[in-house]
């Protein structure tokens, strides 16, 4: 088998918006990567304002320059993330017909799993057979319903099941310089079942995944953590020594 590496890194400034691709990112000393999910958007009660309760988001696009702290919405407003805050939550509660107010975590950011807050990973491979599924021919498009942070060059579908074990125990990997713990599969919500771009819902998309991935669950995945099949990529944990190291394409992933 050929060397599994980082084939690229998706950061989520702004939780539930657009992904930026960047060459590398740097641990925190939560595990959490800089930048990722570092902002939250949440309603007038205090929820935060996803793809799951709120579809409209999924027709907000959005192109980040982290280097100068700036997000232009719709290819027509640039905002700086910082400064120009009260006015991107106008452009926000304007576009979603809510009042958003967006907070800020540079310690965590805005995890989903509080329990593995670190980066989710998943194969290439897995990208491939998944679309396959839904007759999606563009990567991109299931990365983006899928929402991983790091994407490994793999050569099967599912490689990636062999991060996780039975409950209660991590596995221990490398990824360049990096130590990972692989915690659980990540169960998934409605987003992935939606179009990224236009929030279009794809027929059964659940039901359908469901019976594929079971179906395809490969021998070194451990069954017991499947309590359904509505699950994709590795939920991660990274330990508090790992902070400040940077995580890079091209990095060479190994086992312990």
């Amino acid at each position: 088998m050929s060397a599994i590496v980082v084939r690229s890194i998706s950061l989520f400034p702004i939780k539930s918006l657009d992904p930026v691709v960047v060459e590398s990112a740097r641990v925190l000393a939560s595990g959490a990567l800089e930048h990722d999910r570092e902002f939250a958007l949440f309603d007038e009660h205090g929820k935060v304002i996803n793809g799951k309760r709120v579809p409209a988001i999924h027709r907000v696009r959005a192109v980040f320059d982290l280097d100068n702290s700036v997000v232009t919405l719709n290819e027509s407003k640039a905002f700086h993330l910082i400064h120009d805050h009260a006015q991107l939550e106008d452009w926000l509660s304007s576009a979603l017909e809510r009042r958003v107010s967006m907070q800020r975590n540079t310690v965590t950011g805005f995890p989903d799993d509080l329990e593995a807050s670190g980066p989710t990973i998943v194969g290439s491979a897995t990208i491939h057979e998944v679309g396959s599924w839904f007759g999606i021919t563009q990567p991109d498009e299931i990365k983006r319903r899928f929402r991983a942070n790091i994407e490994l060059e793999t050569e099967k579908p599912f490689w990636e099941d062999r991060l996780f074990d039975e409950p209660e125990t991590t596995v221990r990997f490398e990824i360049g310089a990096v130590t990972v713990l692989g915690v659980n599969p990540c169960a998934r919500c409605a987003v992935p079942s939606r179009n990224p771009w236009t929030g279009s819902v794809t027929p059964e998309f659940q039901s359908i995944f469901a019976v594929k991935r079971a179906e395809s669950l490969p021998p070194w995945a451990t069954p017991s953590r499947f309590d359904h099949y509505y699950r994709l990529a590795v939920n991660t944990r990274i330990p508090a020594s790992e902070a400040g190291k940077i995580i890079r394409t091209g990095d060479l992933f190994r086992n312990w």
